[in-house]
């Protein structure tokens, strides 16, 4: 099933994001704690029948923040700016010269687990 798919992907990711980040490799964590979260929310949204055969960051961050935030209410609203302020530090990471800092990794980390966190709160209801 494509939520459960995904939803194990962002937990392998986050997993790969914490041992990089007790390893000192803070752009790898940016950048597995970004897709950590961004599977997570493509989890959620295929869980909500919200599917797309092409997906790309800016469809998953508008779907999610508009229709699983804002409009059905399911998520909380502070996590509306998460995927594109962590996608940010990703591409300072993945394409710019200066490397990400440690305060930002572990931000950026803790972001990723949230996120994780209240969706996998969400598939856990859907059981009871």
């Amino acid at each position: 099933m494509m939520e459960t798919d995904f939803f194990t992907k962002a937990k392998d990711n986050l997993k790969v994001a914490e041992i990089c980040l007790d390893a000192g490799y803070y752009d790898a964590v940016a950048n597995r704690s970004y897709y950590a979260a961004f599977q997570a929310v493509i989890a959620a949204l295929a869980k909500e029948k919200i599917r797309r055969d092409k997906i790309d960051h800016k469809w998953v961050q508008a779907e999610f923040s508009g229709k699983l935030i804002k409009q059905r209410k399911i998520y909380p609203a502070r996590l509306r700016s998460y995927l594109p302020d962590m996608q940010a530090v990703r591409d300072q990471a993945d394409y710019k010269s200066d490397k990400v800092r440690k305060k930002v990794a572990i931000k950026m980390f803790s972001m990723a687990k949230e996120i994780i966190s209240e969706i996998e709160k969400e598939f856990e209801n859907d059981k009871l």
